[in-house]
């Protein structure tokens, strides 16, 4: 019997490794990013992607990791300006400074990467680092705007990481997700909390999201009538996509992680998705938030 956490996967992208002072708890940063490690690998959650840190952040998740590494780890390559060699270089770095002889995936972090001057040598170079072990696959990084299907087909990565959730169904709606899968192509959730925005309380909501605040309102009384809350409503909507083989989660502190296991452990409520689904393009784009 399969559990939801089979599909859980964790992200470094908001530990608190980058806080000279401390955890909001006044913790080493160290100690709370080792106990979350240790909670995901004691829930037997299967994938850690350390894509997108810097390379002292890098260093001490080699250090706190637990021993040996449970987790298919991935990482993501630097920019491709400087040239295949550095893509190289900087990868088998990552790979020493986490303590790691190979990784489950190298993502490019954009698909802008691979359609620049520089992509073909980019991904040429990618296709020879997975023939000589150093990751098992390769993948590419995507947002709803940037063709998935198409690039996809032109690239043909082994993984592919997409935005997804309750709130921003676009990819899940016009089969883009689905085609992926038939082209045998692994797909990952991410961004599946949309940078916290269910979790926002009305009076809180940017100015520039006001256009989606009726919907997001229509969201919530939908989940507290559904005798939910938010976030085991996002969990349980993402981890019950069939086109799912991994849903990444971010998370600052252990307490965060133990409570997103706990909601993911639970069974998923009995909600009407599709009238939860935002259409403000703004809402839908965190990148354009502050620009907006």
């Amino acid at each position: 019997m399969t559990s939801p956490l089979d599909k859980l996967g964790l992200g470094s992208g908001q530990f608190p490794l980058d806080q000279v002072h401390g955890t909001a708890r006044g913790r080493p940063p160290q100690a709370e990013v080792r106990d979350i490690l240790e909670i995901a690998a004691r829930s037997r959650l299967p994938v850690f992607d350390v894509a997108g840190r810097s390379p002292q952040a890098e260093t001490i998740l080699g250090q706190v990791a637990p021993r040996p590494n449970p987790f298919r780890v991935s990482i993501s390559t630097v920019r491709p300006d400087k040239g295949p060699e550095v893509v190289e270089a900087e990868a088998r770095a990552a790979l020493r400074r986490l303590n790691l002889d190979q990784v489950d995936v190298i993502f490019v972090p954009s698909a802008s990467d691979l359609f620049g001057p520089h992509g073909l040598a980019l991904w040429t170079r990618l296709q020879m680092m997975r023939d000589q072990g150093l990751c098992r696959r390769i993948g590419v990084s995507l947002y709803a705007s940037d063709d998935p299907v198409g690039v996809a087909r032109r690239f043909r990565p082994d993984v592919v990481q997409a935005p997804a959730s309750l709130l921003d169904q676009r990819l899940l709606v016009d089969g883009t997700l689905a085609a992926l899968c038939e082209m045998g192509v692994e797909v990952h959730l991410r961004s599946i909390f949309l940078n916290g925005l269910l979790f926002l309380p009305p009076d809180r909501i940017p100015n520039q999201l006001k256009g989606a605040a009726g919907r997001l309102s229509r969201a919530r009384r939908l989940i507290a009538e559904g005798r939910s809350d938010p976030l085991q409503a996002a969990l349980g909507f993402a981890l019950s996509r069939p086109e799912a083989a991994a849903v990444l989660v971010g998370v600052t502190s252990a307490a965060e992680l133990s409570a997103v296991i706990a909601a993911a452990s639970s069974p998923p409520p009995d909600l009407d998705w599709d009238e939860m689904a935002l259409d403000d393009p703004v809402a839908l784009d965190p990148r354009s938030w502050a620009a907006a």
